[in-house]
């Protein structure tokens, strides 16, 4: 966005679409960049005809294109009348510390992408009493140019591999990934036990629990439960005690790894939220969580793909090394769609929209019934199943490529 005009705040501004800002809706476009001004203020200026994009009148609901001129009120004009502007939040100048600590955990970055290896304990966005997070530093990153947005998000406990992108433009671009699940993520986690078969898929799905205000999960089969499949592979074992695991959330539930480990009788370690005090080891190992991000391979806005790994933290690497497991047998990822032929693939495809739908439904009907419910001590929570797995054969690695060119791509555009 640049802004051709801008003087006293009676005279009206124009601004002209940027690259970033293509395809927006004009209220979005406001959020972005006069975040001051209210929604009913954009619906009235509209309305009104105060607002112009190439001397035509617009609602809040169209979308602009890169190049077109916007023409805003002048800055003042939107003061009067209740609720119709909000005061911009001040943000508090970054300390010394935060600055440092930002530059250091730092993986990649391009002009597109910052990735990042989240320390554990350190939470992804702010909310109540927590003042220290990923989201406070974004300011760091932003000394040219827009400030960068979050695009996905880790539990506070987990460590490893973020993405933020580095513009609006990018952040709709990664954003698509994340929610089409072309996103390809990969932990690695310490568990409680070893699993009976050492590799498969868990299909489980997963509902909020109630009376914990949405901050935590459960199994729950019924209706209300939301798809959620997860992979894992046990790549080292210390005798029937505990192993390491390499998992891929192949759906984006809330705590999904964490509790799909937990229903199988093997809890992450560290984990005593769904684990309690199964999941934890006797010894000297540590009692901090052992789930950790170690790599993202997603497709980058050049059309090349961002492959990035995640060094462990201290606590994590010193756990295996006590275990007696090598870093180095980890470097492994299994593709999902390796084995599946044209058939196959045309099936997962069509279960993901199924999914898809179902969740929707699930939605909908959970707005419609959540005041009945309340009320109806006749419903159940929820069934908590033990644990749906599947059986797979090995699957055919990947090589630990990163950002480069894309190789050629498959039927239905598939890479």
């Amino acid at each position: 966005m640049s802004e051709q005009k801008k003087s006293a705040s009676n005279t009206v501004r124009q601004f002209t679409v940027g690259s970033d800002d293509e395809g927006i809706r004009l209220d979005r476009w406001f959020k972005r960049h006069l975040p001051q001004v209210g929604f009913a203020t954009i619906s009235r200026w509209a309305r009104t005809g105060q607002i112009r994009v190439d001397g035509k009148r617009v609602g809040p609901e169209d979308r602009l294109t890169k190049g077109q001129v916007l023409r805003v009120p002048p800055g003042d004009s939107h003061i009067s009348g209740s609720g119709g502007s909000k005061p911009v939040r001040q943000r508090k100048p970054l300390t010394e510390a935060q600055m440092e600590l930002a530059d250091s955990i730092v993986l990649h970055r391009d002009p597109a992408a910052i990735v990042i290896n989240k320390p554990p304990g350190l939470a992804t966005q702010g909310g109540s009493g927590t003042y220290e997070h990923v989201d406070g530093l974004l300011d760091a990153y932003a000394t040219t140019g827009p400030r960068p947005r979050l695009v996905h998000r880790l539990d506070k406990d987990t460590s490893g591999v973020l993405l933020v992108a580095a513009t609006p433009g990018s952040a709709a671009f990664f954003s698509k990934r994340f929610s089409g699940r072309s996103a390809k993520k990969v932990y690695w986690a310490l568990v409680a036990g070893v699993p009976s078969i050492e590799q498969g898929l868990i299909d489980l799905p997963l509902a909020k629990q109630p009376g914990t205000g949405g901050e935590k999960m459960m199994v729950d089969k019924s209706e209300q439960g939301q798809p959620a499949r997860s992979r894992y592979r046990v790549i080292d074992r210390a005798g029937n005690s505990a192993c390491w695991v390499e998992l891929q959330p192949l759906t984006g539930r809330t705590h999904q790894l964490r509790v799909h480990m937990a229903a199988i009788g093997h809890p992450i370690v560290g984990d005593g939220k769904y684990g309690g005090q199964d999941a934890f080891l006797t010894g000297s190992i540590s009692r901090k969580m052992h789930l950790h991000a170690r790599r993202l391979i997603i497709e980058h806005p050049d059309g090349t793909p961002l492959d990035v790994e995640a060094p462990l933290p201290d606590h994590f690497a010193a756990s295996l090394a006590q275990l007696g497991f090598n870093e180095a047998d980890g470097e492994y990822i299994p593709d999902p769609d390796g084995d599946l032929s044209r058939e196959e693939k045309k099936a997962a495809a069509k279960a993901h929209a199924k999914d898809y739908r179902k969740e929707r439904k699930g939605e909908r009907r959970g707005r419609a019934e959540t005041g009945r419910a309340r009320n109806d001590s006749r419903i159940a929570p929820g069934r908590a199943g033990a644990g749906a797995m599947r059986k797979l054969g090995p699957k055919k690695g990947v090589g630990s490529v990163k950002k480069g060119p894309a190789g050629p791509r498959g039927p239905k555009g598939r890479p």
